[in-house]
């Protein structure tokens, strides 16, 4: 099935697209400020203040506020997994790797996802939905993973077993199994929005849910944290406010306001792009050079959104040549002249 955008939406594929060019820059513009704080304080600036305007962005757009004890329940779940634990695992994630594993891990939620929304709602994946997926994560694999790693890899069995060792090590001890929380957070968080939409307004929820995920967060940095933003600068400021207001509020309007009633295997697989803005905006305002793995990364990533989002064409385009090569193999067999009918033609020519 193909994403599709309302059409009252101006630009909609542009608003498609803005979610996850919206966190893969806010990720760039807070790589400076992550070591000038702390995890729970970040999260819950990037979540509270965020939901507050998305909250009166609702209001002025006149849209409904939850009603009845169904939408708050619905709501208070969904702001506590896709709130608090998400954006909880995903900066104290942060705080203990780089941007490689863990970029790689928290990528890869569109399997988790297409997962779910196959056994839940039934949405078809198919062979070529398939294939993108595993394309997309050996895209953002290459993104992410020290070409060391990578080369290793490919080396042999001795140098893959000692760079599967440190894999496994960096997950235990560096923070990367966070991050794989945090995926699988946003994930169930993800398929929640169908859910609460069914009581609820999707922005309004969306807002909702970003102030019921903050609160705790700012209350675990009140009583776990300290210094939290003395050593902020004002550029660290401005890269905060960036962050909550295009990279949270934004953003995630955007976003689950598409996944309340898109297919939820296309809209997720384009957050494989997320990566891929965030090494393009780094290399822009950061210098950093993507390598020709990175190169190769970026293409298998692009093929694989192609390949989910145009999975029912391709099928179709598949089957529909199937069918042509079947139906042209029939004429050409019925053309060829039957043997055993050419032998009695000619006995009954023979015997008159």
């Amino acid at each position: 099935m193909q994403l599709k955008t309302e059409s009252r939406l101006p630009f909609g594929p542009l608003l498609l697209i803005a979610p996850f060019f919206l966190w893969g820059t806010a990720m760039v513009a807070m790589k400076g400020t992550i070591p000038h704080t702390t995890p729970l304080f970040l999260a819950g600036v990037r979540l509270l203040p965020a939901g507050i305007l998305i909250l009166i962005a609702a209001l002025i757009m006149g849209r409904p506020n939850p009603r009845g004890w169904k939408a708050w329940l619905w709501i208070a779940l969904f702001g506590l997994v896709d709130g608090t634990l998400f954006q909880g695992f995903l900066a104290e994630g942060l705080m203990r790797t780089g941007a490689g594993l863990g970029s790689v891990m928290i990528d890869s939620q569109p399997i988790a996802v297409a997962l779910m929304a196959r056994v839940l709602f039934g949405e078809m994946i198919g062979l070529w939905g398939w294939l993108g997926l595993c394309f997309g994560v050996v895209g953002i694999s290459l993104l992410g993973l020290p070409k060391a790693w990578i080369m290793g890899l490919l080396q042999g069995d001795g140098a893959a077993l000692q760079v599967g060792g440190d894999i496994l090590e960096q997950l235990t001890h560096n923070g990367q199994w966070l991050m794989l929380l945090a995926a699988l957070s946003m994930a169930v968080g993800t398929i929640l929005v169908r859910y609460v939409s069914q009581y609820a307004d999707p922005i309004s929820a969306t807002g909702w849910h970003m102030v019921f995920g903050g609160i705790p967060l700012f209350l675990g940095s009140g009583l776990l944290e300290s210094q939290q933003w003395v050593n902020l600068t004002g550029g660290d400021w401005l890269a905060l406010g960036y962050s909550t207001i295009f990279g949270s509020a934004i953003a995630y309007a955007l976003f689950f306001y598409f996944a309340s009633s898109g297919n939820l295997t296309s809209l997720i697989s384009l957050t494989f792009l997320t990566p891929i803005f965030a090494l393009l905006f780094g290399n822009l305002f950061l210098g950093e050079v993507l390598n020709s793995i990175q190169w190769f990364g970026v293409s298998l990533t692009l093929v694989s959104i192609y390949l989910i989002n145009q999975r029912d064409r391709l099928l179709e385009r598949f089957r529909g040549n199937q069918e042509g090569a079947a139906a042209q193999a029939e004429a050409e067999f019925n053309l060829v002249p039957d043997p055993s009918a050419t032998v009695q033609v000619q006995s009954e020519v023979s015997s008159r």
